[in-house]
């Protein structure tokens, strides 16, 4: 089957690693408008529901050796008071790590996997999509240089679009849909050098969005200088009516944001001083799509951010994008490739609405986000003062329940023991 993939970020490289693993990538191609792969952005989470897929790909060994393997979640005020923690990944019982890990180093790790596996061939750079048309037969994608230049189309059984929430075949399914939806809430990131807080794992929310600000953290990359540093991720949100370029590595200014967090100093984090410290900062706004009801056309469908784009919470606009590769994958192996992608998009379609759904409204936040409304921002003395500890677990749980991230849905390490 002549399979070809529009995009090499996260969800098209694993695509195409599923489709190897099944035997169907003999006459695959991945197509990439950048002209080299670069290791860009920031951090990201990935959580047992992703890594179980990665791991069924081999690529645990890979993560471990370039990530942080994250021990909890650690929930805060934006007074640095202890609301909320949990164990995470191994440390939960999962069968499966849970990796915090550089956007870079992801892409990093697939991209070697697949010119390992499928040849250094197999990813074609310099190629941007510029529309799809197919028949009976098979479809043919047009692309162009990075000058706009015309390239010679390429015909494939398939098309699978990866190409992000600027996708330009979504465009072409969906005409009149417009630009992302914007929300009233604008991130600034970036990552710093910085020693080890808390456990030196921790996944680190700090403050609600009812109240403040709020800000993530939690490091990407251990020991980077040889003097037990690491490479910390941050990202903050703030409520505002101005939104930047919805450009994943559009650069930001401090003098935007940082009123809200010079005083965000604690015994354990100064967070102040953290983003002062930072190498880089890149603006984003918080955006997504309304859920749409396909993804697949005939012999087109389109997965990832090109399909779901959502807020990026809880980690899972990049696992949606890998769960989405594992579905077409096992699709595929089973059925013709027009039935295989409608009963990809019958899957998932559902699913994956609610989620974009839920991470609007209901997100692991919402744990800091009640606890902030209930006090107004105002110290106490006492969380079960303020809350039932029992609710805030009933709420992590919930989210996790949703996005299938659970420790029922993920499995045990018992359960991965028994069946291997």
């Amino acid at each position: 089957m002549n399979i070809v993939i529009v995009g090499a970020g996260i969800g098209g490289l694993t695509l195409a690693l599923m489709l190897e693993r099944v035997g169907l990538a003999k006459d695959l191609r991945v197509y990439e408008a950048a002209r080299e792969l670069k290791p860009l952005g920031v951090g990201i989470n990935m959580q047992p529901h992703a890594v179980q897929e990665l791991d069924y790909l081999g690529l645990v060994p890979a993560l471990r050796a370039t990530s942080v393997e994250a021990k909890e979640f650690a929930f805060f005020t934006a007074r640095g008071q202890h609301v909320y923690s949990e164990p995470c990944g191994l440390y939960a019982g999962y069968g499966v790590p849970h990796f915090s890990v550089h956007r870079g180093d992801l892409q990093q790790v697939l991209f070697d996997a697949v010119c390992e596996r499928l040849g250094e061939n197999a990813v074609v750079c310099g190629h941007r999509c510029a529309g799809v048309e197919q028949d009976a037969d098979g479809s043919d994608v047009r692309f162009v240089d990075p000058a706009g230049l015309t390239l010679p189309t390429v015909r494939g059984d398939i098309v699978i679009a990866a190409d992000g929430i600027h996708s330009a075949v979504r465009k072409q399914l969906y005409p009149n849909e417009g630009r992302p939806l914007f929300h009233g809430i604008n991130m600034w990131r970036g990552v710093t050098r910085h020693p080890p807080f808390l456990t030196g794992a921790s996944v680190t929310r700090i403050g609600g969005l009812n109240t403040t600000g709020k800000i993530v953290v939690y490091p990407v990359r251990n020991d980077v200088d040889g003097a037990g540093n690491q490479l910390i991720n941050w990202n903050t949100e703030v409520v505002t009516d101005v939104a930047s370029e919805v450009d994943w590595n559009g650069a930001g200014r401090l003098e935007d944001f940082m009123p809200i967090f010079e005083h965000w100093r604690y015994d354990w984090l100064d967070v102040a001083q953290l983003i002062r410290d930072t190498e880089f900062i890149l603006s984003f706004p918080m955006v997504d799509r309304d859920p749409v009801d396909r993804y697949a056309f005939g012999r087109v469908a389109l997965m990832g951010d090109a399909a779901h784009p959502m807020y990026p919470r809880g980690g899972n606009g990049g696992a949606q994008a890998i769960i989405d590769a594992r579905a077409i994958s096992d699709a595929l192996l089973a059925l013709p490739p027009v039935a295989a992608l409608a009963e990809y998009d019958r899957i998932r379609v559902p699913f994956v609405s609610e989620i974009v759904r839920q991470n609007r409204t209901a997100p692991p936040d919402i744990i800091i986000d009640t606890v902030e409304r209930l006090t107004g921002g105002a110290r106490f003395e006492n969380i079960a003062d303020v809350i039932d500890p029992a609710e805030l677990a009933r709420m992590s749980l919930a989210y996790k329940q949703l996005v299938r991230s659970d420790l029922e849905s993920v499995g045990t390490a018992d359960a991965v023991k028994g069946s291997s």
